[in-house]
């Protein structure tokens, strides 16, 4: 009798995709989620025979073993025990069905799945094929474990994002798509292939792949192409971009994934910090980890590691960029959640994991997994960077000026500037949800000051006591004064891109003497890292404060002096010097950034939208300069798909607009984005997502 073999095997694809969330990937094997069974069907070239009994083989890796939990024999039996198991269901007409179920901590990728047959004293195995297994936040078992079904579609299932950049005073939304179950699952598991963990140790790495903060951390550190690991990206924040792309050209993740793939996995360039996050987060929900964006307002970066950022100005009030400290206008980052084992039950939830390569962890440009719950509580010392995040949120800030014979004088120092409304997409919306409270007490609390000094006294392997705030670099000799005067800027009327900029320097005397103030100003364009490009602006003046006298001191900054000079980030910083005179040098340093607003691209949208019929979309566009521009070109995309449209030329502040069709092909949120360049400036972003109706 011949031996009993599977002549075919259905792995019920559509029932088991609804059944597992995984219906949406467009990869045609097998994908599901572990902790869940799953059916097969298998034919077999005649029936089983007494004493024929069947059994399973999973196997994934290079090297799979027992011990490593990368190889599962397993009889039939009652399916849904602790570990791999599978259990006979119907069968009819040389056809059975199995229930194959996964352990919840299985190790997640792609499994060979063989048939064990036993006659006798003869064994023999036949291969049925592959299948993938993801993360499961349904499956409470699983460190991924969501309970809540709203979050678990927007932080696992939504294929669309939101990003907030800006400053924290003008926060700007920023359409993103993730497109995580656009035919990205094969990069994502080969993205773990080309790591220097699986370089170093194949076997190990792949059994580790089973803990999503060991996962979490290996993506973070092939989001980027730091380390010749073969990364996705390359970070790139100043110069020109003219031979490769400018950061802001992107929309969304999948033409990056599948470029650094037709490239033969070498990195893309360029990306900036919103770009990292957009790329990790598809990456972390492909494989099943429930992830979002986090926006970071006034982020520090804390290189020399001391909890506080240094900034350093010369006599009359120019930016140095003499300091490795630095504070970004903005930082995005993303959180994933899952539960915390190695440090306890308290630290388990959102998790920060940062892809940008800002600084080397062990060895290697990655960052985190840092619990939310201990960057707030200034736990600094467990794993993993929770020191550096903590910096980012709440480093306090000295301001230094430095004199021609390089002597050095801090004259401010703000402990509450760092960290300012930490920001997230709302569940099932696109609002705003502030989520500052989740890093930090509120500012000058006796709360977030108690962690500051309990962090820093970690950081000094002392006990810090109250009132002592300082880091533990050395300061100048010469303590800060107060110079009895305070000062801000404030825009006479919003900043337009195009137009010149008025704003007025509101100087108050806070005391009752008499004061002779002398006011260096300077003005440069700078990036959203705050690094400064070229100088603008340079003026100074005197003026006579009387006893609690208030003045106003007008700026203007002409169209014509900053033009040319901006980036893609269109952003002006204002500095203005303070000297009392007669004090024996008494400063007081005023800052202002004003990001310029763009004209507005309008995307109008009819009311209705349904699944399979055409629709039309007005989308208008402006020239918002005093001069004529050329070389237009309005880039619409959707769905990952792209449309170039060359425009005719604009005179100074015309605006035009053109009609865009297309026809959904599924019901559901869908993300437009249009992006508007010439020959003046790039990138003037505008996007609208619409609620297609089911036909």
């Amino acid at each position: 009798m011949a031996d009993l073999t599977p002549t075919h095997i259905s792995w019920q694809p559509s029932v088991n995709a609804a059944n597992h969330h995984t219906d949406r990937y467009a990869n045609t094997e097998l994908t599901v989620r572990r902790g869940q069974a799953f059916n097969i069907t298998l034919y077999f070239n005649r029936p089983r025979q007494n004493g024929e009994s069947l059994g399973f083989v999973t196997e994934i890796g290079p090297s799979p073993s027992e011990s490593h939990r990368t190889r599962a024999a397993f009889n039939l039996s009652e399916a849904g025990g602790s570990g791999w198991s599978a259990a006979q269901g119907p069968s009819d007409a040389g056809a059975t069905t199995f229930t194959i179920s996964s352990p919840a901590n299985a190790v997640i990728g792609r499994y060979n799945l063989s048939l064990r047959v036993t006659s006798g004293n003869k064994i023999f195995s036949r291969y049925l094929g592959q299948f993938v297994l993801l993360f499961n936040p349904w499956c409470p078992g699983d460190d991924v474990y969501m309970s809540n079904e709203n979050e678990r579609q927007e932080y696992v299932l939504n294929e669309n994002g939101i990003i907030f950049v800006g400053n924290a005073r003008y926060i700007e939304a920023r359409g993103w798509f993730y497109g995580q179950f656009q035919d990205l699952l094969n990069i994502c598991l080969t993205m773990l292939d080309l790591s220097l963990y699986y370089r170093q140790d194949p076997a190990m790495d792949v059994s580790r792949r089973g803990d999503p903060k060991y996962v979490g951390r290996v993506i973070s550190s092939m989001i980027n192409g730091n380390d010749n690991d073969n990364g996705v990206l390359l970070g790139k924040w100043q110069g020109s971009f003219h031979s490769h792309e400018n950061p802001s050209r992107w929309d969304g993740s999948v033409v990056i994934l599948k470029k650094w793939r037709q490239d033969n996995y070498r990195p893309v360039q360029y990306g900036q910090c919103w770009v990292f996050a957009g790329v990790m987060c598809t990456v972390l929900r492909c494989l099943g980890i429930p992830t979002r964006l986090v926006s970071n307002f006034n982020s520090a970066h804390d290189v020399d590691r001391n909890l506080s950022i240094d900034k350093y100005y010369d006599s009359s009030g120019r930016s140095l960029n003499i300091s490795k400290d630095s504070t970004w206008d903005y930082h995005v980052w993303n959180e994933s959640w899952f539960i915390r084992p190695d440090l306890g039950r308290s630290y388990n939830g959102w998790q920060v994991l940062d892809a940008t390569p800002q600084e080397q962890s062990r060895g290697m440009f990655q960052c985190g997994p840092a619990s939310v719950l201990a960057i707030k509580e200034g736990e600094i010392d467990l794993d993993y960077d929770t020191l550096f995040v903590y910096s980012e949120v709440n480093a306090d800030c000295n301001r230094w000026i430095v004199y021609n014979d390089g002597t050095k004088k801090r004259v401010y120092c703000d402990t509450e500037i760092i960290g300012r409304s930490i920001s997230t997409k709302a569940v099932g919306s696109n609002g705003r949800v502030d989520v500052t409270a989740n890093y930090k007490y509120p500012e000058g609390s006796a709360e977030e000051r108690r962690v500051y000094r309990k962090a820093l006294g970690k950081l000094l392997g002392i006990n810090v006591t109250e009132g002592h705030t300082e880091s533990p670099r050395g300061r100048s000799s010469e303590t800060m004064r107060n110079p009895g005067i305070a000062g801000k800027f404030k825009l006479v009327e919003p900043p337009v891109f195009g137009k010149d900029i008025n704003l007025v320097l509101v100087l108050n005397n806070l005391s009752s003497d008499r004061k002779s103030i002398r006011v260096d100003m300077s003005a440069s364009t700078i990036l959203y890292t705050r690094r400064a490009v070229t100088e603008i602006l340079k003026a100074a003046t005197s003026l006579e404060l009387g006893p609690k006298q208030v003045k106003h001191v007008r700026v203007k900054i002409p169209y014509s002096h900053y033009g040319r000079y901006l980036t893609t980030d269109k952003r002006i910083q204002v500095t203005a010097l303070c000297e009392v005179m007669r004090s024996q040098g008494l400063k007081l340093l005023v800052e202002k950034t004003i990001i310029l607003e763009d004209t507005n691209i309008i995307i109008k949208v009819p009311r209705r939208v349904v699944v399979n019929r055409a629709v039309s979309l007005e989308i208008s566009y402006a020239n918002p300069l005093p001069e004529p521009v050329s070389r237009c070109v309005l880039l619409v995309t959707l769905m990952n798909q792209q449309v170039k449209i060359n425009l005719a030329r604009l005179a100074p502040r015309e605006r035009s607009k053109i009609y865009f069709e297309f026809t959904p092909r599924r019901a559901g949120p869908l993300q437009l984005q249009v992006d508007f360049s010439c020959d003046k400036f790039s990138h003037v972003k505008g996007f609208v997502t619409l609620a297609v109706a089911p036909a």
